[in-house]
């Protein structure tokens, strides 16, 4: 029979930090966080990029650096509808992205953007690439990137619902699907354009997210099993209290790299980098009141564990770490 632990054996003398008695107040920013961004989302939409709305993306070499506001204005007054002009990579190198147009494509349209640059600038710019895509293929993408999304979040529930009791489990996932949405609302808010890369960041979020949620939740069934006296809330705290350390450093390497990667990653990173800032930052919040927090609130009790413990009679025990 494993040996039993009290909360203070288990904790080597170390003190409990009591997280829970912020979970009232961190439920009531959390539910205003989800009403906010649900709220933005629905009145500012997303700035789909060109993999969901289609169109067509120029990238131009000059042979010295322009004026973007002039280049703009003289694209509308040649006919192109609303036209984003912006530097890419360097001060030479400017990129146009266009709404689908009728009419002439391909290297034909690329031609009559860089005839209508050259004639501004008075230099002789180069296309360097010409991508389009047609709204029907951006259709099926955003359909297929919301199933990605959707898939994600109903296979980690399957799996976390074998894994664990279904109120940490369920906790889990809610505090997931809490992650995507504040995140989502973030984008919308600063407008920042959605492509795939961006759903990409999406997905890296929830790996990333869950993973942090499964190490608590691991630690926090493990602890009810161990500690002979102390309620839920107490056992709760501990565990919070043994995996802070973890979390704080795991987090802080991600988001070092992270920002690294938004400072220096250049303009086709910026999205990506920027996105992984946000869910990280709200999904190790998340991890400690809303996934442990909710799952306490659910009737956690240390009999939903023996439960499952004797279900799983047998198997090796995991290790105690400090």
């Amino acid at each position: 029979m494993a040996q039993e632990y009290n909360i203070e054996q288990l904790n080597h003398g170390r003190k409990v930090v009591d997280f829970m008695r912020w979970d009232k107040l961190a439920f009531i920013i959390s539910g205003l966080l989800i009403v906010a961004a649900i709220a933005i989302v629905g009145v500012r939409g997303f700035n789909w990029g060109l993999d969901f709305t289609g169109g067509t993306v120029i990238e131009i070499a000059l042979e010295k650096p322009a004026d973007l506001d002039t280049l703009r204005s003289d694209l509308v007054k040649a006919g192109f509808d609303e036209p984003l002009v912006q530097n890419f990579g360097s001060s030479r190198d400017v990129m146009v992205r266009m709404a689908p147009v009728t009419g002439p494509a391909g290297t034909e349209l690329g031609n009559k953007v860089v005839s209508v640059i050259n004639q501004t600038t008075q230099q002789n710019a180069t296309v360097k690439r010409i991508e389009f895509v047609g709204p029907s293929v951006g259709s099926d993408l955003a359909q297929a990137g919301a199933m990605a999304l959707l898939s994600a979040l109903i296979a980690i529930l399957i799996y976390i619902g074998f894994r664990f009791e279904w109120r940490l489990a369920l906790g889990t996932v809610l505090a997931l699907a809490h992650d995507v949405i504040i995140t989502c609302g973030l984008l919308a808010l600063f407008r920042i354009e959605i492509d795939l890369t961006i759903v990409a960041s999406l997905m890296s979020v929830i790996g990333y997210s869950l993973n942090d949620k499964i190490v608590v939740s691991d630690r926090i069934r493990e602890n009810f099993r161990k500690i002979r006296r102390g309620s839920a809330y107490d056992i709760t705290n501990v565990s919070l209290t043994q995996t802070l350390s973890r979390t704080l450093i795991t987090s802080l390497t991600t988001l070092a790299m992270i920002l690294i990667l938004f400072i220096f990653g250049g303009a086709l990173l910026k999205g990506f980098s920027l996105t992984m800032l946000i869910g990280v930052t709200i999904g190790t919040i998340s991890s400690i009141y809303v996934s442990s927090a909710l799952a306490l609130k659910l009737g956690m009790k240390r009999e939903h564990m023996l439960v499952q413990k004797v279900e799983k009679e047998g198997a090796d025990q995991p290790s105690i770490l400090p």
